[in-house]
């Protein structure tokens, strides 16, 4: 971008897998069940975001500076192209109610939501890496 928040750069597959297991702990953590709605939210969100920094790397990019996240969901959807409009638009909106319930109020996320966005981010964690596999197989888990 312009704004140099979308900067090139090459994937390694060091970075990679180092991002997958932060993928798979938050996963698996975001399914405790004795964890509030809203950090089970939080954690599947935080997965979501670092499978499309996984997405955005593997297309030569890193995201950096303000609304960092926001400008992760943009970069996914111009790595990955139109195919991904409606994770980018979901993703979006379930960054604004992390920020509700990381910054202003408990409570933000209802368990329906957190169940939601956790099979969201399996469902998309497995999208993205079968996406890669036939872009970069040398990348690929």
């Amino acid at each position: 971008m312009a704004d140099g928040s979308i900067l090139p750069q090459k994937a390694s597959k060091t970075e990679l897998d180092r991002l997958r297991g932060a993928i798979e702990r938050n996963l698996r953590d975001a399914a405790l069940p004795d964890l509030s709605a809203d950090n089970k939210f939080g954690m599947a969100y935080e997965a979501a975001l670092l499978t499309a920094k996984v997405a955005v790397a593997v297309a030569g990019y890193r995201v950096r500076g303000q609304a960092a996240h926001a400008t992760m969901f943009i970069a996914l959807g111009l790595a990955m192209g139109p195919a991904v409009g409606q994770r980018v638009d979901y993703f979006d909106r379930c960054r604004r109610k992390r920020n509700a319930l990381s910054y202003e109020y408990a409570g933000a996320a209802t368990d329906a939501e957190a169940a939601e966005i956790l099979e969201v981010a399996k469902r998309f964690r497995i999208e993205v890496e079968d996406w890669l596999a036939s872009r970069r197989p040398d990348l690929a888990a």
